[in-house]
C-alpha cells in the first residue's frame, strides 16, 4: 500500500436489501424472543432494525412471515453412532445453545403458549428430533429416552435463558455439560450397551 485510500466500493443494491433484510430478521429474533408473538410490535421491530414499518412491511408483507421468517428452526443433526458418541453429540448441541443465545428457538419457546403458528413449528421441529433420536437409541424405550433427552434440553435452554433463575442462568456452558453428561450417556443407552 502506498498510504493513499483506495475508495470503497458502495454495496450493490441486491447487497443493501440482504443487509436490512438480515437487521430487521435480527431485530425480529430478538423482540419475539424477550417479549413473544404478542407483545412483538412491527413499529418496535423496525425501531431497532433502523428502518421504518413501511419497509418491514414491504420486505415481509405481515407481522406472521416475519415471525416465520425469524423463528425458522434450523435441524439438529445427530448421527447414529454408540451411546458415548450420541451423548456427545446431543451435548455439543446443547454447548453451542449455552455459548450463543438460540434466539431463534427462544423466539419459538416464547411465542408458542400464545400463537398457533409458534406452537406448530416448535412441534414439527421436535418430531424431526425425536424420530432423529429414537432411531438412534438402543432398546424398547428409545422413543421415551428421546422425549426426556428433548426435555430436558428445552428444560435447560428456558431455564437460562426466559426464567433466568437460580444458578443455571449464569453457569457456564462446561459445567452444565458436565453436569448432564452421565444422564445423557444413560439416556442414548449406553448402560444396554455394556
Amino acid at each position: 500500500m502506498n498510504g493513499v485510500n483506495e475508495p470503497s466500493r458502495r454495496p450493490s443494491r441486491a447487497e443493501q436489501r440482504r443487509g436490512t433484510e438480515t437487521r430487521i430478521l435480527e431485530a425480529a429474533r430478538r423482540s419475539f424472543a424477550e417479549l413473544g408473538y404478542e407483545r412483538t410490535t412491527i413499529r418496535a421491530v423496525a425501531a431497532a432494525a433502523g428502518v421504518n414499518g413501511g419497509l418491514v412491511m414491504h420486505y415481509f408483507g405481515s407481522k406472521e412471515e416475519l415471525f416465520s421468517r425469524a423463528a425458522k428452526l434450523a435441524p439438529d443433526e445427530v448421527a447414529a453412532g454408540t451411546p458415548d458418541e450420541v451423548a456427545g453429540a446431543l451435548l455439543e448441541l446443547l454447548r453451542k445453545r449455552l455459548v450463543d443465545e438460540p434466539v431463534a428457538s427462544l423466539a419459538v419457546l416464547r411465542s408458542m403458549l400464545t400463537h398457533a403458528d409458534a406452537a406448530e413449528d416448535f412441534r414439527a421441529a421436535a418430531v424431526r428430533r425425536l424420530e432423529q433420536l429414537t432411531a438412534v437409541i438402543p432398546g424398547t424405550d428409545a422413543e421415551l429416552r428421546a422425549s426426556v433427552l428433548n426435555a430436558i434440553i428445552n428444560g435447560v435452554l428456558v431455564e437460562r435463558y426466559l426464567l433466568r433463575l437460580g444458578r443455571l442462568a449464569d453457569a457456564s456452558p462446561d459445567e452444565i455439560v458436565d453436569l448432564l453428561r452421565p444422564c445423557f450417556q444413560s439416556l442414548t443407552g449406553r448402560d444396554q450397551a455394556m
